[in-house]
C-alpha cells in the first residue's frame, strides 16, 4: 500500500456565528489522511466530528486554513469544480440513507451516474456489479420503504461507489442500526477498504466496532486530542471506558451534572 496523503488539512478552523455568539466547531486542525487508510473518528456530540467530515468533502467552507484533496486546494476552486471533484472521487454515506423514495434500488444506485451523463448500458452494468457487491441484486426493483434499515444502508454504500469514488466519507452509517446490522455494515466497509483499497473516513460514537489496524482520531471541543493506529481494539475500548468513568466521578464530586 502506498503511503500517499490524499487529504490534507492545514491550520483549519470552522466557526459558526449566530447573533452575538460564535461557535468554534473546528479549531486549528492539522491532519493528513493517507491512501488506503480506514480512519475512525470519535468524540462526544457537538465535538466537531460531522463538521470535519463536511469540510473534507467540500460541503462546508473553512473559516481559516487550507484543505487539499487529490492535490487540489478547495479554497482555489469554484463551487462547480468542487462539486465535480466530489462527483468523481468522493462518495458520501449518510446515517439516514437519503434515498429517493420514488426510485427503485437500482435507480437510486444509478442516479449519480445519470447525473454524470453515463450512458444507460454502462449504468446498468455498473449498478449490477455494485448490487452484487452489497448482496442486493435480488432487491433491485424494490422501493426504499420495502427495505430493512441494513438494506437501505447497503444501497447508500453502493450509490456512494457508483462513480468510482476513491474516498468514502461515512457519517454515523451504523447509528440507526441494531448491533448485528451495524456489524454487517462494518464488515462491508472493511472489505471495501481491503479489497478495493478505498480510503474510508467514518464518524461514529460506537467503540465496539473498532478493528485492528484502524486509524483512530478522537475530537474534543473541535480539536484532535488523540490520533493513533489501533493495535488492540478491546484494550483501547477499556482505556476509553476507564477515562469516561474517571470524568463522570470527577463531575459528580464537583457537583456538576454532565461529564461533557
Amino acid at each position: 500500500m502506498q503511503h500517499v496523503p490524499i487529504v490534507k488539512l492545514i491550520d483549519v478552523s470552522k466557526r459558526y456565528v449566530s447573533g452575538d455568539d460564535t461557535v468554534h466547531a473546528i479549531r486549528n486542525c492539522n491532519l493528513e489522511i493517507l491512501q488506503g487508510q480506514f480512519v475512525y473518528v470519535i468524540g462526544p456530540s457537538g465535538s466537531g466530528k460531522s463538521t470535519l467530515l463536511n469540510l473534507i468533502g467540500g460541503l462546508s467552507a473553512v473559516s481559516d486554513g487550507r484543505i487539499i484533496v487529490f492535490d487540489k486546494e478547495y479554497q482555489k476552486m469554484s463551487e462547480s469544480d468542487r462539486a465535480l471533484l466530489r462527483r468523481e472521487h468522493i462518495g458520501i454515506i449518510f446515517q439516514f440513507y437519503n434515498l429517493h423514495e420514488g426510485m427503485t434500488v437500482r435507480e437510486n444506485v444509478e442516479l449519480p451516474m445519470l447525473i454524470a451523463g453515463i450512458p444507460k448500458s454502462q449504468r446498468m452494468k455498473k449498478s449490477t456489479s455494485l448490487l452484487q457487491l452489497v448482496d442486493l441484486e435480488d432487491r433491485e426493483h424494490h422501493l426504499p420503504y420495502e427495505l430493512s434499515g441494513g438494506e437501505k444502508q447497503r444501497v447508500g454504500i453502493a450509490r456512494a461507489l457508483a462513480n468510482g469514488a476513491k474516498v468514502l466519507l461515512a457519517d454515523e452509517p451504523t447509528g440507526d442500526l441494531d448491533h448485528d446490522l451495524a456489524r454487517k455494515i462494518m464488515d462491508l466497509l472493511v472489505n471495501l477498504n481491503i479489497n478495493n483499497r478505498s480510503t474510508i473516513v467514518m464518524v461514529s460514537h460506537d467503540l465496539s466496532l473498532l478493528r485492528k489496524g484502524f486509524r483512530l482520531i478522537r475530537i474534543m471541543d473541535g480539536q484532535i486530542n488523540d490520533d493513533r493506529i489501533v493495535l488492540d481494539p478491546e484494550e483501547l475500548q477499556n482505556e476509553f471506558l476507564a477515562s469516561l468513568e474517571s470524568r463522570i466521578r470527577k463531575h459528580i464530586s464537583s457537583g456538576t451534572s454532565s461529564p461533557t
